[in-house]
């Protein structure tokens, strides 16, 4: 189903979720390798005393007057190693845990935090010689191979540049004492690792650029699938079309009994209508028994009509009592006084039309 039609619709953010917990995430392994080579770096120039510290101490015992005052052996020499592995080791594994942990956040500053074991699981395509051979000879896979050769070259190229415009200093370490030739040395490594690095960090930027342009292209939908998501998420248009129907038809039910029966209809006088009615005997307040907006409150408004009941304009009390009021509940203790007045108004209307009724009975029984 996912290869029926051309994929040129942008992923959804449910479809990036769904690839992100399968571990498909846009990473650079650039920028990665560039953070790792920094941080151990600046790791190795500020752990520099203590590790010739360490060199200068194994050199001495190993190569001093110490050794002469006993004859060599196994265990003298097994004791020796041992202890200056132990240095070593003690030396450098401040350097070791400063690249586990950039190693650590250069992947979280891209990924974010991500636990999945979905990348472990065994996948029977990819035991698949013909898949394999396409994905490592692909054309993927040689633009890949294309890209790294071209940043090998560059590396390659910077670094000889770095060294040829530090040649006329090299010429001149057989001149120079042998603390002296080894500052000079260690000064050429860190001008060409720090070139490197900015050349790697650019590089990087490009990448991190790519990769997420790539992630991106990778998990378009087809049209089909954009709808398939849609209706999964929202339900089919169709059902919810008719679930919409069937409640627009209820709602016009109970407009149809309670509006005849209300009281008063109060309005916007377009966009609101609200059916108000009080019965002292069993409410202790007016209740909204209808209420609706646009179409339904123009419905409203024709029941309203036919069935003889008050239509009275009241924009702020209307909105107040659609936005403030259930269906089927009291007004709020603020709306008392306006409601009262209306209502007082439409009783004595009332009355007065009573008092008129009777008063033309009167007129025509007499004649």
């Amino acid at each position: 189903m996912d290869d029926l039609g051309e994929r040129t619709e942008a992923p959804t953010p449910k479809r990036l979720e769904e690839a992100r917990k399968k571990g498909q995430v846009p990473k650079s392994q650039d920028l990665s390798g560039a953070l790792l080579m920094l941080g151990s770096v600046c790791a190795l120039i500020v752990l520099a005393p203590m590790i010739a510290s360490m060199f200068m101490s194994v050199m001495q015992r190993t190569l001093g007057d110490g050794l002469s005052a006993e004859p060599i052996s196994i265990d003298s020499m097994r004791v020796g190693a041992y202890t200056s592995f132990s240095e070593m080791g003690r030396v450098m594994l401040p350097v070791l845990l400063i690249t586990m942990v950039i190693a650590y956040l250069s992947q979280f500053v891209q990924v974010g935090w991500l636990m999945t074991a979905e990348p472990l699981r065994p996948q029977l395509n990819r035991l698949n010689p013909i898949s394999g051979f396409k994905r490592i000879y692909g054309k993927r896979g040689l633009v890949k191979a294309i890209i790294n050769t071209l940043k090998l070259t560059l590396l390659i190229i910077v670094s000889s540049l770095v060294i040829r415009a530090q040649l006329d200093t090299v010429a001149t370490l057989p001149k120079l004492t042998a603390a002296a030739a080894i500052m000079i040395v260690l000064k050429l490594i860190m001008i060409i690792a720090f070139t490197l690095i900015i050349i790697l960090l650019a590089l990087a930027i490009i990448d991190v650029l790519y990769q997420r342009w790539q992630h991106n292209e990778d998990n378009k939908m087809t049209k089909q699938q954009v709808k398939d998501e849609r209706k999964t998420m929202e339900g089919d248009p169709q059902l919810k079309g008719r679930r919409l129907q069937m409640a627009r038809e209820i709602v016009m039910q109970q407009i149809g009994t309670a509006v005849p029966q209300a009281d008063v209809i109060v309005t916007n006088p377009t966009h609101f209508s609200v059916a108000i009615k009080y019965d002292k005997d069993s409410m202790n307040a007016p209740k909204v028994t209808a209420k609706g907006a646009d179409l339904i409150a123009l419905r409203i408004r024709q029941l309203a009509r036919t069935n003889d009941v008050p239509i009275i304009e009241r924009p702020p009390l209307a909105r107040a009592l659609y936005w403030g009021v259930d269906v089927g509940h009291e007004i709020n203790a603020e709306h008392y006084e306006a409601v009262a007045e209306l209502l007082a108004y439409v009783y004595r209307m009332e009355g007065s039309l009573e008092q008129q009724t009777r008063e033309l009975e009167t007129s025509a029984a007499g004649v």
